[in-house]
């Protein structure tokens, strides 16, 4: 269990970017799996099978993070950028980057000695600048350009019962995903066919799963995320999304989508018959795959990860939410 998440989440795959994620996962399954391809979309999709009395079922993780992307290159050589997905300007300053595939840079603000009144606000994008450490534009075209990546450069950890890293949203999830292929590569027979999507550019409108109905006619679809915890520092805990430690949580309700509600009884009624930690997420504030599956006709779940620190330069899990994950994900696909 969580082999291979620590290599999954050291690489570097924006939203856009995601071929090097994409490689990865490959080449660790393709042997485990009946069927394995790549659409035009650039989901990866691996099928296995069952013993054709049961469901397509389709669990869905995608593979981008949140990032940057070089907008401009200035004169004095450091860069403006923009977001990539959602990610709060207050916890990039003085965080190191990797701009395109070998440049590392520092996001730099006005120092706080030199700052005035008000400028301790939350700063814009505009005025947040990467320093690759080049003198000139000149310099620094040699090694980057526009439109290159940026991403964050953490390494990954533990700690106890901890996991610490960066993309963990959703790395967890395809970590989960790889797992479940070793898991079911052991057994001899399935009741279900099993596809599993590795999706790209879910972090910036859900655009993975656009053309995966056609493709596939699946009966169902799981989204298989991390989610927002609430147990943050000094946060009333009425406020509490998830609590790391009471393991997954099976979402009811997120923007824009009501889950199917089969999908969330059983998942409900699996993690309780088999004693599975579960907790339900309790603010419906942001959005997963599941909405597109659902637009495009196929009933969909949610099952996530809690994870603090979520769409930051680090987030961290705890390791039994992922095992219970892993288990109750493991049971729904044999007794659906």
């Amino acid at each position: 269990m969580m082999k291979y998440l620590k290599e999954l989440t050291e690489l570097k795959g924006v939203s856009g970017f995601e071929d090097d994620v994409r490689e990865y996962i490959k080449e660790k399954i393709k042997d485990k799996v009946d069927e394995l391809f790549v659409d035009r979309m650039g989901n990866l999709i691996a099928l296995k099978k069952g013993n054709g009395k049961g469901k397509k079922i389709l669990l869905d993780a995608h593979m981008d993070e949140v990032g940057f992307m070089v907008t401009n290159i200035n004169e004095d050589g450091t860069l403006s950028f923009a977001p990539v997905g959602g990610v709060d300007p207050r916890v990039i300053i003085g965080k190191k980057v990797q701009v395109g595939k070998e440049s590392i840079g520092v996001i730099g603000y006005k120092a706080v000695h030199i700052q005035r009144e008000g400028m301790m606000n939350t700063p814009k994008y505009s005025e947040l600048k990467i320093d690759i450490g080049a003198k000139s534009k000149q310099e620094a075209e040699k090694q980057v350009k526009i439109g290159d990546m940026v991403a964050f450069t953490t390494n990954y950890e533990e700690s106890g019962d901890f996991v610490i890293a960066k993309a963990l949203d959703d790395r967890c999830g395809c970590s989960v995903l790889m797992d479940l292929i070793d898991e079911l590569s052991n057994k001899n027979s399935l009741p279900n066919d099993v596809y599993f999507a590795f999706t790209v550019q879910e972090e910036t409108g859900l655009r993975g799963p656009a053309i995966i109905a056609e493709q596939l006619k699946v009966d169902m679809a799981i989204a298989v995320e991390t989610t927002t915890s609430g147990d943050d520092p000094e946060l009333e805990k009425q406020l509490w999304s998830t609590h790391l430690g009471n393991g997954p949580a099976i979402t009811f309700m997120h923007s824009g989508y009501v889950v199917h509600q089969e999908i969330f009884e059983k998942l409900v009624q699996i993690a309780k018959e088999n004693n599975i930690p579960f907790q339900y997420k309790m603010r419906t504030v942001g959005g997963t795959n599941a909405r597109r599956y659902a637009i495009t006709g196929i009933p969909a779940g949610v099952v996530s990860v809690p994870a603090r620190y979520i769409h930051s330069p680090v987030s961290s899990i705890n390791k039994n939410d992922y095992k219970h994950t892993l288990n109750l994900l493991e049971m729904f696909l044999e007794k659906e």
